[in-house]
């Protein structure tokens, strides 16, 4: 299993600016192999990665002779990561699903990151000695043992991060007390999830809390865009002001990002490590997200990883994960009798059964329906 841990840098001023070239080049690259790409195929050829990759490296430093001052897997790697998108891109396409050709990469506007190979670099302690700059102080230790596969320097807002690529062994995470064999699991938006324990666990909404900050930031961003155009409508060179605003839009957009990622990962660890089988739903994120009314509610818990989450944390705590259909009837089917309330509306929070009279809270009833999969097996499940 692959895992990835992210950690934060400390570089200093020499670092950040090799960074931001290393992150400019891998962009140029990307953009090079791309046109070069679209113009051999629009002249019917078969372009391919490999044939793209011999062709730059015969020219590079005579036509880009700045290149010499990077390391060679920035502009190395950019043609695999544009292989492995064009392939993505035609088996969509096979695969009837919506898909996106490539994009161009612009400046400011399109993720600062470039690859490092794991045989350029090694750790010591806190610290990583990167090619052409040497080490680099790092916030913490890496985090997993195993094989190292590469590396990835990317900029968040103000901040550098290196996420390093390592080979772990499956189930190598131990787990603690386990507190139960079985628990079912129904997400929602007045909670994100509620256990067939009967515990509801809420999230922060970090999108929620943090959205009128974001309006206010965004408006005087706006305004001073405005402001700019009107002045000389052929400037394009950001003032310090525009860059301050960008800066403070950019780590609020971060801030929000952490406290999701934050609860995700507290959450799906906590399910994976207490308990033995756990029992989800298979919901449609993609389509529930175009309902105008819960997008913003939904969007802001992260469900689609919490689920991601779940899938790779089960294998390290060796933890079976079912995932129910997502026709089962999990919140109109009395937990108790089994009988199927088929007028329940997505308004009614609670309900009593007509059969055997019991009371249900809704999502509480849910997450018990979804633990009875794990030990019956003429319901319908969706094998993981």
């Amino acid at each position: 299993m692959q895992l990835t841990h992210k950690i934060a840098l400390k570089p200093t001023e020499e670092q950040v600016v090799y960074f931001q070239k290393a992150a400019g080049t891998s962009r140029f690259v990307w953009n090079w192999a791309l046109a070069k790409w679209k113009e051999e195929y629009a002249e019917g050829q078969k372009p391919n990665a490999m044939s793209l990759k011999k062709k730059f490296n015969a020219i590079k430093y005579q036509e880009f002779p700045w290149l010499k001052e990077m390391h060679r897997d920035s502009h190395a790697q950019p043609f695999a990561y544009l292989s492995k998108a064009w392939d993505r891109f035609f088996r969509e396409i096979k695969e009837n699903k919506k898909a996106h050709e490539p994009k161009f990469k612009k400046k400011n506007r399109s993720r600062d990151s470039f690859y490092v190979a794991n045989d350029k670099f090694y750790l010591v302690e806190k610290s990583i000695r990167l090619p052409k700059i040497g080490f680099v102080r790092m916030t913490e230790d890496l985090r997993f043992e195993g094989k190292i596969l590469g590396a990835t320097v990317s900029r968040t807002a103000d901040k550098w991060y290196v996420a390093i690529q390592v080979d772990v062994p499956d189930a190598q995470a131990k787990k603690k007390r386990i507190q139960h064999e079985i628990t079912g699991v129904d997400f929602g938006i007045k909670a994100a999830v509620t256990l067939s324990t009967g515990e509801s666990i809420a999230s922060p909404r970090p999108l929620k809390s943090a959205l009128r900050r974001l309006k206010i930031h965004g408006r005087s961003l706006s305004r001073k865009i405005e402001a700019a155009k009107k002045h000389d409508q052929s400037n394009k060179v950001q003032s310090n002001n525009q860059k301050k605003c960008v800066l403070k839009l950019s780590r609020l957009h971060a801030h929000i990002s952490n406290l999701r990622a934050d609860f995700t990962h507290k959450l799906s660890t906590r399910l994976c490590r207490e308990n033995q089988t756990v029992v989800i739903e298979d919901l449609h994120v993609a389509g529930m997200l175009k309902n105008e009314k819960l997008s913003l509610a939904l969007s802001d818990v992260g469900f689609g990883n919490i689920r991601r989450q779940l899938e790779y944390k089960a294998l390290r705590y060796d933890t079976t994960l079912i995932v129910a259909d997502k026709w089962y009837p999990s919140s109109k089917l009395c937990s108790r009798c089994h009988f199927k309330n088929d007028t329940l509306t997505l308004g009614e929070r609670s309900w009593h059964c007509k059969n055997c009279l019991a009371f249900h809270d809704r999502d509480v009833n849910a997450a018990m329906n979804l633990k009875r999969l794990a030990t019956e097996t003429a319901l319908p499940v969706a094998s993981h």
